[in-house]
């Protein structure tokens, strides 16, 4: 009995009285997702890789590409419209995307000589329009959890952008991009009170490659122009921080 008194019971007090004093800090937790809108901030970091259809270099067709991992980063602004669960979520961001490739100029067309390696170079500015449909798995209290995917329409700043063809063939090599694209997105996110992470997967849709021409020199001097076709579609996983205001 006095090892209950002096022990047990003390602990049992002391217990009780963290709870209360848990379930009380918790109705002062300020809770953001409650909100009927929210608007935040955010930056990450992303890294790219090329998806290429087709590569074509003169008559030669380039079967083996590999994608070297680069990473970029973003800063984005976006407003959250909640309804109970469910929520939409227009962003806008500017992004900056690197990725290189490399491959054997000879293709597979002489597997007997020594590999020749050339690779494409790009860094990429845009401004990026996601509008996303999120479901909340956990909405509790501070804490929250949710699932996202959407449409993103992507501006590819021309003038900011860097392509270098580096080991070609070719001199006076250049690329035009469709200035604008469509991709899809899918992620999940986790906040807790007003600070949030997530992570997200995009996938472009269409070819972004509108025309690479370049100086073609013929043996009596005269210069002509030919194409290179590098179709080519861009995919990126992405991680970002932020805050909800």
């Amino acid at each position: 009995m006095n090892m209950l008194r002096k022990f047990i019971l003390p602990g049992l007090l002391a217990i009780a009285c963290t709870a209360v004093g848990q379930s009380y800090n918790a109705e002062k937790v300020d809770r953001p997702n409650t909100k009927k809108i929210n608007i935040g901030i955010k930056a990450g970091f992303n890294s790219s890789m090329f998806m290429v259809s087709e590569l074509k270099i003169k008559d030669v067709t380039i079967d083996e590409v590999q994608n070297n991992y680069k990473i970029g980063y973003f800063g984005a602004l976006f407003m959250r419209i909640n309804m109970k669960k469910h929520f939409i979520q227009p962003e806008v961001s500017y992004n900056v995307s690197k990725c290189e490739i490399t491959f054997d100029k000879l293709g597979s067309q002489h597997p007997a000589i020594e590999p020749d390696y050339a690779s494409v170079q790009s860094v990429l500015h845009s401004v990026d329009f996601p509008i996303l449909y999120g479901y909340n798995v956990v909405k509790k209290g501070p804490y929250g959890m949710s699932i996202f995917a959407g449409p993103k329409l992507r501006y590819l700043w021309g003038k900011h952008n860097e392509i270098t063809f580096k080991n070609f063939d070719q001199k006076g090599i250049h690329e035009k991009l469709y200035p604008f694209n469509v991709s899809a997105v899918i992620g999940v996110g986790v906040n807790i009170s007003r600070i949030f992470f997530d992570f997200r997967y995009e996938q472009g849709i269409g070819n972004i490659s509108k025309s690479i021409i370049y100086d073609n020199i013929n043996s009596d001097g005269s210069t002509g122009v030919s194409n290179i076709i590098f179709r080519r579609r861009d995919s990126a996983l992405s991680f970002s921080l932020g805050f909800i205001l």
